[in-house]
């Protein structure tokens, strides 16, 4: 049975996506990259590299840093090899919007926030050669908005994969649909 949240699979290709679920994808993705560089411009604007605010003894506060390489740390001046990347990660990122890992808006939704998050700091790689950084929890790195958000996507999915993948397989769920 097709509910709003799910499209009819069409014969081996990639299934329909309803009206729900390409503007969870876009608006998600906009609203990220929105988020996210405008957060950078504000930081970039009112502070300069290396100060923290309010102080070191908050649990969490604004620290601008920058970053040219991936999460962690690693793989530092390595700006054109993680540009490729996140052109492939673009790539597997289309792969899933086409062919969801599971038929509900919430997935079209988390992948739109990767979308999202990976385009944010591709401006910055591109532009800049380096990454915004300014999240900061004590003794954790320093992150940013995109960063967040595809930490975020990718436990969406995996969580919605978990629950509402299995959901379907029960009784309740087939009687729900039936």
């Amino acid at each position: 049975m097709n509910t709003p949240d799910t499209a009819p699979e069409t014969g081996g290709s990639a299934p329909q996506q309803t009206a729900l679920h390409r503007w969870a994808f876009w608006v998600a993705a906009v609203a990220v990259v929105a988020a996210d560089q405008a957060t950078k411009t504000i930081i970039r604007t009112f502070m300069d590299r290396g100060d923290i605010w309010p102080s070191d003894d908050w649990p969490v506060r604004l620290k601008y840093v920058t970053n040219t390489g991936a999460a962690f740390g690693m793989l530092q001046d390595q700006t054109v090899f993680l540009t490729v990347m996140t052109f492939i990660g673009l790539a597997a990122i289309y792969v899933y919007y086409r062919y969801p890992p599971f038929q509900h808006w919430v997935a079209t939704l988390a992948i739109g926030m990767m979308l999202g998050g990976a385009v944010g700091n591709l401006i910055d790689r591109i532009l800049d050669g380096r990454v915004t950084d300014f999240i900061d929890f004590p003794r954790f790195p320093a992150f940013n908005v995109a960063d967040s958000s595809i930490t975020v996507g990718v436990a969406i999915i995996i969580i919605g994969y978990l629950f509402l993948e299995a959901r379907k397989d029960t009784p309740a769920a087939a009687d729900a649909d039936g």
